[in-house]
């Protein structure tokens, strides 16, 4: 696309940004896969018409504000780059983008607010327990709340699981073949800590010994993907230091964390650990494709699930960002009778999107419904998704729609069928 966009003008994200804006030629393509524009049906709300917009704004023909009213409805899916044929690296704008003029933008106070209380308490485990706690006896209140934080209180579970603690080293079971570092989240800990529990046990059974830092802090995917630049350095930083050299490989078991680990030397470029950033996220990898990578496994029918129809739902920052879509499902068909179910549409958000819930509620009910209707359709025995987002936004709206299908992370399912070697 042609502009007149002065890289230099724009800091270090102004190359990056400026190359997205010329790779796209203004296809078209790019539309079918954009679940908002499937959903709003305007031009200006799909990635080509955002792309214009950020131009304009870049160029300075448009302001931050007047552009806002169609960027703050992205889900930043990343659903338009493998459809896009001219390989556009939206993520190499949106972001940045959003960063850039976050400090620009004029926000009504309860906005502010809300972003604040997100901020403040979803990348701190303990703050976020003690809140969604609070926030259990706000729901019979519900109705004399603010309106914009309602949908933050609509989202607070009706109970939440025991706390779990997690070792800094959890060893393998028999000889070592492997060590690696895990990321352990921050709402994952409160909402299911059982996620971790399951990918050290299946770790630990296969050989694999497994480190979790206690000075690791949230990936930072949040604050970036809504402009926080100075927050999403912050955390990024702190896991620079926080994670060992002497491990094969960081592990996450939740999309969007390890999108966001990814994308951590495109957060800290222009800084002195810009390189730093690079050799990190190389070694970052999802708990599937470790697996996969790991080989060997075997798995034997457990008694809960004597035949099992798994409906595999691909979280968006796990297929579209990371481009990891067929080890689950290679994972899940190892399991004995089990037969994998493609959820019709799968290429389109649920609507999670980390905190897309709060910030643009119609949107993500309407992709809620879509989806868990889609998947209900299917029938199938249990759901499989490897995003804590998308589990809780899925079990929100099967519940809203009348159906008790079980919600598991992939790594639940794998470890609800026991590893051979630990027969």
């Amino acid at each position: 696309m042609q502009h007149t966009i002065t890289p230099e003008d724009h800091g270090p994200f102004g190359a990056p940004m400026e190359r997205a804006v010329r790779a796209c030629v203004h296809c078209g393509f790019c539309l079918a896969a954009c679940p908002t524009y499937q959903e709003l049906g305007e031009e200006l709300h799909s990635p080509r018409g955002r792309i214009i917009l950020m131009k304009e704004v870049l160029e300075g023909n448009l302001t931050a504000d007047e552009a806002q009213p169609y960027l703050d409805p992205c889900l930043g899916c990343l659903a338009c780059e493998p459809a896009c044929p001219s390989g556009v690296p939206y993520r190499d704008l949106i972001s940045p983008f959003r960063a850039l003029t976050n400090r620009e933008r004029k926000r009504p106070l309860i906005d502010r607010l809300k972003r604040f209380l997100i901020e403040q308490t979803l990348p701190f485990p303990k703050r976020f327990r003690l809140a969604a706690q609070t926030g259990r006896l706000a729901k019979p209140l519900k109705a004399l709340a603010p309106k914009a934080l309602q949908p933050m209180i609509d989202l607070i579970p009706d109970r939440l699981p025991p706390q779990q603690s997690i070792p800094v080293i959890s060893p393998a079971i028999g000889e070592t073949r492997y060590r690696v570092a895990l990321l352990a989240g921050c709402a994952q800990q409160v909402l299911d800590p059982d996620i971790n529990a399951a990918t050290i046990e299946v770790l630990n059974r296969n050989g694999v010994e497994v480190v979790t830092p206690p000075n690791q802090s949230c990936c930072g995917a949040l604050s970036w993907h809504v402009g926080n630049l100075t927050q999403a350095q912050k955390y990024a930083r702190q896991n620079l230091k926080a994670f060992p050299q002497n491990i094969d490989a960081i592990l996450t078991n939740a999309a969007g964390c390890g999108s966001g680990l990814q994308e951590m030397p495109l957060i800290l470029r222009g800084t002195d650990y810009e390189d730093d950033a690079k050799d990190f996220s190389q070694r970052v990898m999802d708990i599937s494709v470790f697996l996969n990578r790991l080989g060997n496994l075997a798995f034997t029918k457990h008694k809960e699930y004597p035949a099992l129809r798994i409906a595999y739902h691909d979280a968006c920052h796990l297929a579209n960002a990371q481009g990891v879509r067929s080890e689950p499902r290679q994972l899940l068909a190892q399991i004995p009778g089990a037969e994998i179910l493609e959820i019709p549409d799968a290429h389109l958000c649920c609507g999670s999107a980390g905190t897309y819930n709060i910030d643009q509620p119609a949107v993500a009910h309407a992709l809620g419904q879509q989806k868990a209707q889609n998947i209900v359709d299917l029938k199938p025995d249990i759901i499989a998704s490897g995003n804590i987002g998308c589990l809780t936004q899925l079990k929100l709206h099967l519940d809203q729609l009348g159906y008790a299908i079980p919600i598991r992370h992939t790594i639940q399912v794998l470890r609800d069928f026991k590893s051979l070697s630990d027969l």
